[in-house]
């Protein structure tokens, strides 16, 4: 039988995709389905499963007959426990041994596995904690002073005794979970005191990522896969972790405070053929040259999260001889635009978005619904059941049917009656010799309603020549009206902590200074 997996081409996606053809990669089906036997139990035991390269120089390997095990034991260790089907279980764990059997463990007894970042301090792990009201919270030994914040959840900290404890318990089990049962919830990126809304995910959701990994990040068996990103995060979650496993691909984790030469001598040390990273850590490669020189091996080359600037986006394509092709989704709806990694007959163009996935409808809505013109900026929006729906993000399409990224509908900026993107301003930013970091929002103005506003995290002093000189090299570039009128040069920028610029706490100290 041909699988999916087996067609590389943009043309077999489009004339072989069906959802029954999604269900054929997997064991279980429509009624019964479990997440962790489908990413461990059915694959060659003494296959690696996942590489973990450690920020302090060490390099881990685990096969998947030990993580099935590590799994086995920890569901057991979870039902004497007492733990329950449908009970969540937090898991604040990099990637490590304990990190994977927790996150599987927790899925085979049936309880909903919820993991949290591993930087969130007390105010965003207790926010987290009262939303989901876990039944457990499993804490790395470096965490272990966070326990006593908490209250709620019995705290279990995942250290020596407790991996003495899972060894007593038996290496077999067997899950019985249908593919309706609710498996995990996963939080979006948002800053600590603005607690997102948890995305609740169903065992079956395993079988709709696919979609993902065959034509946003085109994993195919065989790969050598490696996403830096946490798995508390989407990204590092679904498309870094669970969708290669199931398809039975070698993985390689991140553990640690982010070090890009780190990530750059992993890429070369495990061979790496398949990278999907965020363009933030692209952007740090590149600034810190550690990937100069070669070494590499990849043959497909992916980001998300947000837009890659073009001198980025350049630079990736000669440091690994590939495009970097952009993946774009969100938490809520999923991956739907890809520029097909590995689809020869796909034209790579700089900029894109891509083209929608099998099996999807996508459109430029205006104000008013109706399909914009090719290249008209309105918002990008995905039909599904009948009505539209926002993806909440500005964007256009070209006459070839590739869509463009113009910003956060949130992030545009109307001066004067122009719609401007803080995208298209921060990117030529960036390709000032001089800036290292720009994020560009909308600052109320008497005279024009809004004006652009940029902070800069440069060496330089924010003197009124640099001033100038940065506008004049915007308005050079973009347009006469469409430059930064004011400019702050500041050490820093805040971000999400999935590491995104938060142009929202941006708008919130404008808001609160012209406040004061």
């Amino acid at each position: 039988m041909t699988l999916l997996t087996d067609y590389t081409s943009y043309a077999d996606a489009q004339r072989h995709f069906s959802k029954d053809a999604l269900w054929a990669l997997f064991d279980g089906n429509r009624k019964s389905l479990n997440i962790a036997q489908e990413c461990l139990d059915r694959h060659p035991r003494d296959r690696i499963a996942v590489r973990i390269a450690h920020a302090d120089g060490r390099d881990e390997a685990m096969s998947f007959g030990v993580l099935s095990d590590g799994a086995n034991r920890m569901a057991h260790w979870l039902i004497g426990s007492g733990i329950r089907p449908g009970d969540r279980v937090a898991l604040m764990l990099d990637p490590s041994f304990a990190f994977y059997a927790a996150l599987f463990g927790a899925m085979k007894a049936g309880a909903v596995a919820v993991p949290l970042f591993t930087l969130f301090g007390p105010d965003g792990l207790r926010l987290r904690v009262d939303d989901c009201r876990p039944r457990l919270l499993l804490l790395s030994p470096e965490k272990a002073d966070l326990a006593k914040l908490v209250s709620g959840p019995e705290v279990v900290v995942a250290d020596e005794e407790f991996g003495e404890s899972l060894a007593a318990h038996s290496s077999e089990f067997a899950a019985g979970t249908a593919s309706d049962d609710m498996a995990m919830f996963q939080y979006t990126s948002g800053t600590t005191r603005e607690l997102p809304e948890a995305v609740k995910h169903r065992h079956r959701a395993i079988v709709t990522v696919m979609i993902a990994a065959l034509y946003g990040t085109g994993v195919r068996p065989g790969d050598r896969f490696m996403c830096p990103s946490s798995p508390a995060w989407g990204h590092g979650l679904w498309h870094g972790t669970l969708a290669p496993l199931a398809l039975g691909v070698t993985i390689a984790a991140y553990a640690g405070p982010f070090d890009p030469g780190r990530l750059a001598q992993a890429l070369r040390e495990f061979r790496v053929t398949n990278l999907s990273a965020a363009a933030t850590h692209y952007r740090l490669m590149k600034n810190a040259g550690v990937a100069e020189g070669g070494g590499f091996e990849i043959e497909k080359l992916t980001f998300t999260g947000e837009p890659i600037d073009s001198d980025t986006a350049a630079w990736a394509g000669r440091t690994f001889g590939t495009p970097v092709r952009s993946l774009y989704g969100t938490t809520e709806l999923g991956v739907v635009l890809a520029n097909y990694p590995g689809a020869d007959d796909f034209p790579v163009k700089p900029g894109a978005l891509g083209k929608p996935v099998p099996g999807l409808d996508l459109a430029v809505l205006d104000a008013a619904g109706a399909p914009c013109a090719s290249g008209a900026v309105g918002e990008i929006m995905l039909r599904r059941r009948n009505k539209w729906v926002s993806t909440k993000d500005l964007g256009h399409m070209d006459e070839d049917g590739y869509f463009y990224h113009d910003g956060r509908a949130d992030d545009a900026i109307i001066s004067a009656g122009w719609t401007m993107s803080a995208v298209e301003i921060e990117d030529v930013l960036l390709k000032h010799p001089d800036v290292r970091e720009a994020a560009a929002i909308g600052v109320a103005d008497d005279l024009r309603g809004q004006v652009v506003k940029a902070f800069i995290v440069t060496d330089r002093p924010g003197d009124e020549r640099f001033v100038e000189e940065l506008q004049a090299f915007t308005r050079d570039r973009l347009s006469q009206h469409e430059y930064p009128r004011q400019i702050a040069v500041v050490d820093s920028l805040p971000k999400t902590p999935a590491g995104k610029v938060n142009r929202q706490a941006l708008r919130d100290r404008e808001r609160n200074r012209e406040d004061a």
